[in-house]
């Protein structure tokens, strides 16, 4: 009877150390994707206005401080495009605009990089043959895409960001859509700034 029970325990510890390392090497889950409806909430904002000119140039204005080039800006459609694009050389970065921009978007948008794992040299990244040319990280590009539409009385604004890594052929490496709501609510209280500013006539 004894030696049955002492079977039974020693099977019981042995199943639940076998239960505690399996659950220590099973990585936790990762959260899920995010919706479309989530992407939207936090990249969407609504203001007091009805003037989607004065919208779209309060727009403009934001995106030119933090160093991005407007490329399309179609009024009749309320739509804004703009890049801000920085070139990797000899392991440094240089950016390509000339507008002046803040440190603080600068390390924001270099945290971005980083998280994608690019890596800020001109080390080739990819040759099959000695007869193919060398393909390595060139450039480093933010892309910007702003739609303004009147909503009710109010103006609404919807803005997305993608960061790319591009080769020294223009083609890109690493993609990567900026979901970073902190960086949303920030963009959009500075074009509220600004409408604010627009009314005062400051």
């Amino acid at each position: 009877m004894k030696t049955i029970l002492f079977s039974i325990l020693g099977l019981s510890l042995f199943l639940s150390g076998c239960l505690v390392i399996d659950q220590q090497r099973t990585p936790p889950p990762r959260p899920a994707d995010q919706t479309q409806l989530q992407k939207r909430q936090y990249q969407q904002r609504e203001f007091d206005s009805t003037d989607v000119k004065t919208a779209m140039k309060s727009v403009l204005s934001v995106l030119q401080d933090d160093g991005f080039t407007v490329k399309n800006a179609v009024v009749d459609l309320g739509l804004l495009s703009a890049i801000k694009e920085t070139q990797i050389t000899n392991g440094t970065s240089s950016t390509r605009t000339t507008t002046t921009t803040s440190s603080a978007s600068d390390d924001f948008w270099e945290s971005i990089f980083r998280a994608m794992g690019g890596r800020n040299n001109t080390r080739e990244r990819t040759r099959t043959t000695t007869e193919q040319p060398q393909r390595f990280e060139k450039f480093k590009t933010v892309e910007a895409t702003v739609y303004v539409e009147e909503f009710g009385k109010k103006i609404r604004v919807r803005a997305s960001f993608t960061a790319k890594i591009l080769d020294n052929f223009g083609d890109p490496m690493q993609v990567n859509e900026v979901d970073d709501m902190k960086f949303y609510q920030e963009f959009f209280l500075k074009i509220d700034k600004g409408l604010f500013l627009t009314r005062q006539k400051l």
